[in-house]
């Protein structure tokens, strides 16, 4: 369909009014926190998964909040005098948020969703109607361009991002502009761009109405709107990474064969970045059969940067075509045309010999160490967000570790992180364990299997003695020789820090 099924969008070009409106839902409490006092966690939680009903029945009253969470989150037209009473509804009607939709009624133009802020702020995200929540059958099926609100990998992204203060940050596909809002906590300057006109007018009313700075707005692809040269402390991207016969849906798919667009936009990222800076992005690649997915990922990482790239999920090829046409509400439509999209899809994954779609994270930085690091690793176990700190941290360990030979390692003094727990697996009544498995309960939640050596060497690890101190004491107390332990042990030493179980003290 084309862009004339959306509605008209509210003017960008009136702060006066989104501040005025902001104020007002504000005032009612339409903010996370109140909408989960008023719907009760199931309906809240329903709404995520763009069922209404539960919210419908929990609006019936009619006090303000009922109204507008009716009006800007249901799409339900309410009465002009309540809109009048608790908005500025004459002005809203002006500048587009609103529209009269009978003789005494007022509807809204597009879907606002309160959104909490890291640091306790009230956001609101914009998002055409029906669309408060990204990707949710159907929603696609309407328009090319439709822009969508808030999603799991809208959070996902905005979860693992690196929040250090900095100059410059970049917003690349930003959508709705919820990376943008993000950005602009920690980001003297924020730059969003899109290839859909559309986006780039919705992220502008976000930032309006969440009370943020304004952005740079630039239009195009990729890394086409910057100028020769320009570069940026943070890259971050939820490109529309969807490996798709075709383009047909603006906010999904990149229109480039494959997986081409993401790796399109990792390699080219290391040229836009200031020494130091971290581009973060979700994405999709192949597994192509004859091919090891993580050599096709390390082909991706551009000279000149660090990457950590981590795979969350594997589907196979027919699982993820039905993923994505239910996506875009294809199996509500006529049989013989779900079928045919089906078939293209597989044909697609056929023809590139494609057995099995990969997502996850790609975090690269820029460095000027000789041999950058580049690790890739599947981990679909749970974590726990925010990630931006622990991805922080794993690079400054890179630095560490690659800066220090053995026997700097050996004179380094080292610390227990936080919440790390042992645990032993053997045979009832053993005498000593099979295994001794370390497990992190912050963070990524990794779990090592270590020596008894390394164990006990975690275990004492309180900053105090150097690290060769200590295997010297193992040594005496397990009676090794105290030479064999210390060149056998640094490899061990290096594995735990470079994963986070141990942190350098000095």
């Amino acid at each position: 369909m084309s862009n004339a099924s959306l509605s008209p969008l509210p003017s960008s070009d009136r702060p006066d009014v989104a501040a005025r409106l902001r104020e007002a839902l504000l005032a009612v409490s339409f903010t996370a926190d109140g909408l989960l006092e008023l719907l009760g966690a199931p309906a809240y939680a329903a709404l995520s998964r763009s069922e209404t009903v539960p919210a419908l029945r929990a609006t019936r009253g009619d006090t303000p909040l009922e109204m507008l969470v009716r009006l800007f989150l249901l799409q339900q037209p309410v009465p002009y005098a309540r809109a009048a009473a608790a908005l500025p509804a004459d002005a809203c009607l002006e500048s587009g948020w609103l529209v009269r939709t009978g003789e005494d009624e007022v509807a809204a133009t597009v879907d606002v969703r309160p959104y909490g802020g890291p640091g306790g702020e009230d956001w609101f995200i914009v998002s055409d109607l029906g669309c408060a929540v990204g990707g949710a059958g159907g929603i696609g099926s309407r328009a090319e361009e439709v822009v969508l609100g808030v999603g799991g990998a809208s959070t996902t992204l905005a979860g693992i991002t690196v929040r250090t203060p900095v100059t410059s940050a970049l917003d690349l596909g930003t959508g709705s502009g919820i990376q943008a809002l993000h950005a602009a906590r920690h980001a003297t300057r924020v730059t969003a761009t899109d290839v859909n006109p559309r986006a780039l007018h919705i992220t502008a009313l976000t930032l309006a109405l969440s009370g943020a700075p304004a952005a740079d707005l630039r239009e195009g692809s990729l890394f086409s709107p910057l100028a020769e040269g320009e570069t940026y402390d943070l890259i971050v991207s939820n490109p529309p990474f969807v490996i798709s016969p075709g383009a047909r849906l603006t906010y999904r798919d990149g229109g480039m064969a494959g997986d081409d667009l993401c790796r399109t936009l990792v390699q080219q990222a290391g040229g836009r970045l200031n020494e130091g800076g971290f581009a973060q992005f979700l994405a999709n690649w192949e597994h192509v059969e004859g091919e090891d997915w993580t050599d096709r990922l390390r082909s991706w990482v551009p000279r000149g940067c660090d990457a950590w790239i981590v795979q969350r999920e594997t589907q196979d090829v027919t699982q993820y075509a039905e993923l994505w046409l239910r996506d875009a509400g294809d199996h509500r439509g006529d049989a013989a045309a779900y079928q045919a999209r089906y078939d293209a899809w597989l044909d697609e994954f056929e023809a590139r010999k494609v057995k099995a779609v990969g997502f996850g994270w790609i975090t690269l930085r820029r460095t000027g160490a000789a041999e950058p690091s580049v690790t890739v690793e599947e981990w679909p176990h749970p974590v726990e967000q925010p990630l931006g700190e622990t991805v922080r941290a794993h690079f400054e360990r890179l630095d560490y570790l690659r800066s220090r030979d053995d026997a700097a390692l050996l004179e380094a003094t080292f610390t227990l992180a936080e919440e790390i727990v042992q645990e032993q697996v053997g045979l009832p009544g053993a005498e000593d364990p099979e295994h001794v498995v370390l497990r992190q309960n912050r963070g990524m939640r990794r779990a090592t299997t270590v020596d008894t050596v390394a164990a006990g060497f975690a275990g004492v690890c309180d900053g105090t003695m150097s690290a060769g101190r200590i295997l010297d004491a193992i040594a005496q107390l397990l009676g090794e020789d105290p030479v064999l332990l210390r060149d056998r042990t640094p490899a061990q030493i290096r594995r735990l820090v470079e994963q986070g179980f141990l942190e350098p003290a000095g």
